[in-house]
């Protein structure tokens, strides 16, 4: 039994078969051009380069179809492109936020002054910098693409662990 078929589940278009692909078919792409990291800044651009490919091969196992995966390939692709992570003016998208949260509490009836924000609006900002394209969400949207995202996250977790044990030396 080969390594490759301890690593993937039994179905072969689960989300952990795919992220396991993707990312082994990265790593090897990674390893054909290693070179013994002698300094400090080999070893700091090779972490780049894995965690690139472990974020990447998420993203695209899960493909187009969840905004933070369309929001973390956007990412990558410009930071490839451009060889630096580019920087996004998110005050327009929070203008527009504002702006679809108001267009709701009108189409509702509602009061801005009588609405409640559960868990305060901080901790929703918070989620909103920690998920990828969460700038330019709902908060209900938000909270859906977390859960995804977070199992997704728990998913990289469980298969880069099982990688570790399986090409382990002891």
């Amino acid at each position: 039994m080969n390594s490759r078929s301890l690593l993937l589940s039994p179905n072969p278009n689960s989300l952990k078969s795919r992220f396991t692909k993707g990312l082994l078919r990265a790593l090897s792409i990674i390893n054909k051009h290693r070179q013994q990291p002698r300094s400090s800044r080999e070893i700091r651009r090779r972490h780049r380069l894995i965690k690139a490919a472990a974020y990447g091969s998420m993203a695209s196992s899960v493909g187009n179809r969840r905004a933070w995966s369309r929001a973390l390939l956007w990412k990558i692709r410009n930071q490839t492109r451009k060889g630096y992570a580019p920087t996004r003016n998110i005050g327009s998208s929070t203008r527009q936020l504002s702006m679809k949260k108001r267009i709701c509490d009108l189409q509702k009836g509602n009061n801005s002054k009588d609405r409640v924000e559960v868990g305060g609006l901080g901790q929703v900002d918070k989620l909103r910098r920690l998920v990828p394209g969460g700038q330019v969400m709902d908060t209900c949207s938000l909270l859906e693409e977390t859960a995804h995202y977070m199992k997704c996250l728990a998913t990289q977790v469980k298969v880069m662990t099982r990688i570790v044990e399986v090409y382990n030396i002891p």
